[in-house]
């Protein structure tokens, strides 16, 4: 079983479909006990971050999802819970995430680079729409994804890493991002997959196999 972690804030029976649509068995859960039973952990979102922190410390989910990290267990964060799992986010103030990783979430530019002497182009944020990734790093999640493949980004905020050995595949608006992220159990996808048709399914099917075979 895949746990699906109820943080509140995200359209959870969307990424339990999907992932049953795949053929892995997936529950949103909202008692912390029960990570210790599942295969894998997907921790989705959307929304705020501090919002998003909150619930998951007062549900009692922080500790327990720390624990299954440090035992091996696959977990996939999605969206805002890719932010969660760095060290402090911009959004609205500066608040602490999770730090399992160093680094921070900060906020789009207003404005993207200029060319041939132009003067620098106004970016819309968020960026909503379809974005092709370029693969680093061959990712067990990414495994029989084409490079330049495009998937579907919501998002006003990206994520700036410490350790640049840990992105697996970057995108760009205006500036280039981390799209998917890679260390050892630890992954994590700045676009939906749960929306990225059919290798957004494609992926969640890696991660599921993946979960099955640890």
């Amino acid at each position: 079983m895949i746990a699906i972690i109820d943080s509140g804030i995200a359209n959870l029976r969307s990424v339990q479909k999907a992932f049953e649509r795949v053929g892995h068995p997936a529950k949103v859960v909202e008692d912390p006990r029960l990570l210790r039973e599942a295969r894998g952990i997907v921790l989705p979102g959307v929304g705020a971050f501090a919002d998003g922190i909150a619930k998951l410390t007062t549900a009692g989910f922080v500790e327990p999802l720390r624990r299954e990290i440090a035992q091996g267990k696959p977990v996939l964060g999605i969206c805002l819970g890719l932010h969660f799992l760095f060290s402090e986010s911009e959004e609205f103030g500066r608040h602490r995430g999770l730090d399992l990783l160093p680094g921070k979430v900060v906020r789009f530019p207003v404005h993207g680079p200029a060319a041939g002497g132009t003067a620098p182009v106004p970016l819309k944020v968020p960026l909503i729409g379809w974005v092709p990734i370029r693969i680093r790093k061959a990712a067990p999640l990414l495994q029989g994804i084409p490079d330049g493949s495009h998937f579907y980004f919501v998002h006003s905020y990206y994520v700036a890493p410490a350790d640049a050995e840990v992105v697996a595949a970057t995108a760009a608006y205006g500036v280039p991002f981390t799209a998917v992220l890679w260390r050892d159990n630890l992954m994590a996808t700045q676009f939906h997959p749960e929306k990225s048709q059919a290798l957004g399914l494609h992926l969640l099917k890696n991660f599921g196999d993946l979960a099955l075979r640890c």
